[in-house]
């Protein structure tokens, strides 16, 4: 019976216009979280001294869903990850069926040469030689992106893995404005400090300025800084921008830097002959953040660091724990894969993809105000733009509460609040983006 109302409330959740084009149907069902706490409608989310029945657990499953959020609606513009592939969800069953690790080979053969098979194709879209190149797959962007910290500080000082921070010099990484946060974060949580994380200037299009660049680095080493890595972005979380990359590359070579480029975003363009122009200069980068669960639309979570050297995770990460990599096994060691890994247990990521492969979706970001009409009148002010900073929150509350469709906000820098419209969902049609659009007007009309 759970099975069936699964596969039922899936069903719901995959691209049909009947359904979704309903004026009935939501995206989310919103509640406040003291409403959930206290329970509605038989949905409770307390753990019980006795065992519910089987009738009562088809209530809590379907009320799951019901109180969720509907990601794969197409309706959904709130984040870089939306929609629902029926093949990857399919994937994401049967690894759940199959419930392994993918620490070694022994137990899990088949998904450990996936995982070769996959990482090996995405090397040779970058560009780079299929034998030379590694990678993995990681719990998201930002263990991504914290890998290539991590492997660049190894690969400049490897006495850091044995020794710590106190055996080298003081570092110096350089990221844009636009960046993602993780990269910060990555700085503080591997002892280097997010104080030493220098933020270069971007420009109105949210692309980091490569002379800007160079001027940092050269002002870090006048400090006693040691600048060793550099974050470019293809594809920002906000205006969906693409740095410079072959002038960043070319900066990083002329002071013997290491180049990550984070393209958890805008990975998926290199699969487009149209739009891969956009990473140009990618295969000149030591390292490489892809997230397929975006752009590509696999199903949460699926997300890779790709590395230029071969070896360098293994000699970075490897503690040699005996009781699961023993070198003396009937088989080729090398295969025994969870030694690279900062993690001991790993979740089977890689399926999902590889079931997907053969099929494939395209997207973009869409920033812009709604000015209601008693402000298209004012001239641009700081008075105006206090109002205007109140309105894309306002619409929210009122857009969450009805539950129709689904938009974020944010400011940036000297932006004012603003909608961020994300377009990654293949059942997303002409007439959603009408519905949403004519949404905003109306919950703004009165603002």
């Amino acid at each position: 019976a759970i099975k069936r109302l699964i596969l039922n409330s899936a069903t719901q959740l995959l691209p049909q216009s009947k359904y979704f084009h309903s004026i009935c149907s939501k995206v989310l069902d919103f509640h406040y979280p003291h409403q959930l706490k206290e329970g509605l409608e038989g949905f409770s989310l307390e753990l019980p001294d006795q065992p519910d029945n089987l009738e009562q657990l088809l209530v809590d499953c379907r009320d799951t869903l019901k109180y969720g959020v509907k990601t794969g609606h197409p309706r959904f513009f709130n984040q870089l990850s939306t929609g629902l592939d029926i093949i990857g969800l399919a994937g994401e069953w049967l690894t759940s069926t199959a419930n392994t690790n993918m620490f070694t080979y022994e137990i899990s053969p088949v998904f450990i040469l996936m995982e070769e098979v996959v990482l090996r194709k995405m090397h040779s879209i970058i560009g780079w030689p299929e034998e030379d190149g590694d990678g993995i797959f990681c719990p998201g962007g930002t263990m991504s992106n914290l890998y290539s910290v991590l492997l660049a500080r190894f690969h400049l000082f490897p006495v850091v893995k044995t020794h710590g921070m106190s055996a080298i010099p003081r570092l110096a990484l350089f990221t844009s404005a636009h960046s993602h946060y993780s990269i910060k974060k990555s700085a503080a949580v591997l002892g280097i400090g997010s104080e030493n994380v220098i933020v270069v200037r971007c420009d109105e299009r949210g692309k980091m300025i490569s002379s800007e660049l160079n001027s940092s680095i050269e002002t870090a080493k006048s400090k006693g800084l040691v600048p060793f890595y550099v974050n470019a972005t293809a594809g920002t979380t906000v205006y969906g921008a693409f740095d410079p990359l072959n002038e960043i590359a070319d900066i990083c070579k002329h002071h013997g830097l290491w180049m990550h480029v984070d393209a958890a975003w805008g990975g998926g363009l290199l699969l487009s002959n149209k739009h891969r122009v956009k990473l140009q200069g990618i295969e000149r980068a030591h390292s490489v953040t892809w997230n397929p669960h975006k752009m590509m639309g696999v199903p949460l979570q699926c997300s890779t660091i790709l590395v230029k050297k071969k070896g360098l995770l293994q000699e970075c990460n490897q503690l040699c724990a005996e009781y699961l990599f023993q070198p003396d096994k009937h088989y080729d060691v090398s295969y025994d894969t969870g030694d690279k890994s900062i993690q001991c247990g790993r979740h089977v990521d890689v399926f999902k993809l590889w079931l997907m492969w053969k099929a494939k979706p395209e997207h973009s970001n869409v920033c812009f105000w709604y000015l209601p009409k008693r402000l298209q009148s004012i001239l641009p002010s700081p008075e105006r733009d206090r109002e205007l900073h109140m309105v894309a929150p306002k619409i929210k509350t009122k857009m969450m509460e009805e539950g129709f469709t689904m938009i974020g906000y944010q400011p940036l820098e000297d932006k004012v609040n603003f909608f961020r419209c994300v377009f990654s969902n293949p059942a997303t049609q002409r007439e959603d983006v009408d519905f949403l659009i004519d949404e905003i007007v109306r919950l703004g009309c009165e603002l």
